[in-house]
């Protein structure tokens, strides 16, 4: 199994966190936004002077994530990035190759519902091009995309046609209107709410106005119908402890002061 960990750590000095995270779940590839902590100095952490092989995966035009992995980068590289986008063709020995897309899509501070599903359109466009250029569509996205996952940006055919059920994502394509558009697997819808284990959401956000959802899951994994055989439901968590502190507060909400205003997210691949 090869273990992936997504965590938007909100440009707090957290080191010892993420590298708990990476010793207790074993992470081999590590995915983090806004991320200002010195790069050599993370990479000299989690390498705990040898005893681990961490590597940085350089960017060549994405600005928001920062990849380390337990292998050499020539075996993830970049095939497309813009500013807030990175998908890397993820290329190991013997193994399955796949599509990685990671993201952090902009805020609802800076953008309308609208303009959020604008932005999912486009990552959209650039995923199939992307696909279209090593000709296979095992894509996996992960990332913060600052929209849940029933926003019409993630369920709309020209956004991401993310669906919560496995059966329908199996699919694969939906005709609408005589065009066919590929489906997401969204397994998030499965972890929203108080009806599993763990926390609500990845994110709470409390404001004074009549439409207010609280728990928010921003942080999301989406996978292509041809990599569900190997995506294991039970594989995926949103974390809330490094094994040495709680991310939450008293009141189990997301404690910044601690970690980040975001909870990790962490999946598994049998590639």
């Amino acid at each position: 199994m090869t273990s992936f960990l997504f965590w938007n750590i909100n440009r707090e000095n957290i080191q010892q966190r993420i590298v708990n995270l990476t010793r207790r779940y074993k992470v081999d590839v590590l995915m983090l936004a806004e991320c200002e902590i010195d790069i050599d100095i993370l990479l000299s952490e989690l390498n705990d002077g040898g005893r681990f092989d961490y590597h940085y995966s350089p960017r060549i035009g994405c600005k928001k994530i920062e990849v380390f992995t337990q292998f050499s980068s020539e075996f993830i590289q970049p095939v497309r990035e813009s500013e807030r986008l990175t998908i890397r063709h993820l290329k190991l020995p013997r193994l399955t190759d796949i599509l990685l897309a990671i993201t952090h899509l902009p805020s609802k501070l800076h953008l309308d519902e609208f303009d959020q599903a604008i932005e999912c359109m486009k990552l959209s466009d650039s995923i199939r091009e992307a696909e279209h250029d090593v000709g296979h569509a095992r894509t996996v996205l992960v990332g913060d995309l600052n929209v849940n996952p029933f926003e019409d940006g993630m369920v709309s055919t020209e956004g991401l046609h993310g669906v919560m059920s496995r059966s329908i994502a199996q699919k694969k394509t939906r005709t609408v209107q005589k065009q066919e558009y590929p489906f997401f697997y969204n397994p998030m819808w499965g972890l929203l709410g108080d009806g599993t284990p763990g926390p609500s959401g990845t994110y709470y956000y409390s404001k004074s106005r009549h439409k207010e959802f609280f728990w928010n899951m921003f942080d999301q994994v989406l996978i292509r119908p041809d990599l569900l055989p190997l995506f294991n439901n039970k594989e995926l968590e949103i974390l809330e402890s490094d094994g040495e502190v709680s991310f939450l507060s008293n009141t189990g909400l997301p404690d910044a002061d601690i970690a980040s205003d975001h909870l990790p997210v962490m999946f598994k691949l049998a590639l």
